[in-house]
């Protein structure tokens, strides 16, 4: 083997040597821009689903806020019915001895106070 046949391999070796790290070094760097793409993505997914379980915090504290009003004027409203209840069990019958007239002159007075509203 000549010297020039000698250098023209050496020459050949050298530029396929170089073309494979060439390659290997795209396909490093490719794989490295679509690491930190998907971080990036991630990242954004992770702050998005963040957001929006801080919006979930607000709406359920505004809620159960409106809820414990509507409690609060519920068991009013329940206590008055209670009292009422209590006053009309209380009350002596209106026909001692007649179950069907107390109760008809009851619904008489009830509509009674009915009609004055």
């Amino acid at each position: 083997m000549s010297a020039v046949q000698a250098l023209l391999l050496a020459l050949g070796l050298s530029v396929a040597g170089n073309a494979v790290l060439g390659w290997a070094w795209i396909v490093a760097r490719e794989k490295a821009a679509t690491s930190v793409l998907q971080r990036d993505d991630a990242r954004a997914a992770a702050s998005a689903c963040s957001d929006a379980t801080e919006d979930l915090r607000e709406l359920a504290d505004k809620r159960a806020a409106e809820a414990k009003k509507a409690q609060a004027a519920a068991r009013s409203l329940a206590l008055g019915h209670e009292v009422r209840a209590q006053t009309i069990l209380a009350t002596p019958a209106a026909v001692p001895g007649d179950a069907c007239a107390s109760a008809q002159a009851r619904i008489d007075e009830w509509l009674k106070g009915r009609a004055g509203q």
